[in-house]
């Protein structure tokens, strides 16, 4: 029998975060196994899984480590066989690893641009591939399933030396907006979230120095988001009815303008 409550709205779902070792994932992950969600937690990090697991465990709710890079079709077919086995499947999908590496075009920076490619979209599409399966079931059989895809504002907005992330961000949304013509019908809500500046490990990542006196600059300037703003985000776009699907969503920080 369901438990559910108005302070577990999620009860009885599973939901899958990638990219969960750290950051916006990571944030998400508990805020929505405080919402009552069984939560599958899947990145490279083992150690930093391990952590949050018992956190969540902590806070009174269930999580599940899961350790696979998402740019190995092979491991992330094997997640999900797993959810499948021991879960039941996924009926939530957060699909948020990636990567930013902002550089001038003319650097020719080929491997930083690979490695975006990589990770923003064909790991996004491989995630996507192996619980697509998951969510369609649970849409057909419960009434409601879920995808949602961290874009960013990078995907709408002109920001010099970052035109390979745009690129792939650009294609999340366009993607979802796509995705959710195809799978809403079948009881499958998606959504893209679409970020400004959030104070995550992603500024450490980046090299090229123009970029980082840029963010820098960016901190005296704004109030960034935390990794939390966004995952209260992302709670209220799974608790809300069925029949409502937010397509798109822009998060932004209050003083950020672009």
């Amino acid at each position: 029998m369901s438990t559910l409550t108005p302070t577990t709205p999620l009860q009885d779902r599973v939901a899958v975060v990638t990219g969960a070792s750290s950051g916006i994932g990571e944030a998400a992950a508990e805020k929505l196994a405080s919402l009552g969600a069984h939560v599958v937690v899947l990145a490279r990090r083992a150690d930093r899984l391990r952590g949050l697991v018992e956190r969540i465990a902590e806070n009174g709710g269930t999580a599940l480590a899961l350790t696979a890079d998402v740019t190995d079709p092979a491991a992330v077919q094997a997640a999900a066989d797993r959810v499948e086995a021991e879960l039941g499947g996924a009926d939530l999908l957060f699909n948020n690893a990636g990567v930013m590496l902002p550089a001038p075009i003319e650097e020719r920076a080929a491997d930083q641009w690979q490695r975006q490619i990589d990770l923003n979209v064909t790991g996004l599409m491989n995630v996507i591939g192996a619980f697509t399966p998951h969510l369609v079931r649970a849409g057909q059989e419960r009434g409601v399933a879920d995808l949602i895809n961290t874009s960013s504002i990078a995907a709408r907005n002109i920001f010099p030396n970052f035109a390979v992330y745009s690129g792939t961000k650009a294609y999340v949304t366009h993607l979802s907006r796509h995705l959710r013509t195809e799978l809403g019908p079948k009881g499958v809500r998606v959504s893209a979230i679409e970020p400004g500046i959030v104070g995550t490990e992603l500024q450490s990542h980046v090299t090229d120095q123009g970029a980082i006196d840029w963010l820098e600059d960016s901190k005296e300037s704004m109030d960034w988001l935390t990794p939390q703003d966004v995952a209260e985000t992302i709670g209220f776009l799974a608790t809300l009815p069925p029949r409502v699907n937010l397509q798109q969503v822009t998060i932004m920080p209050t003083a950020q303008t672009a």
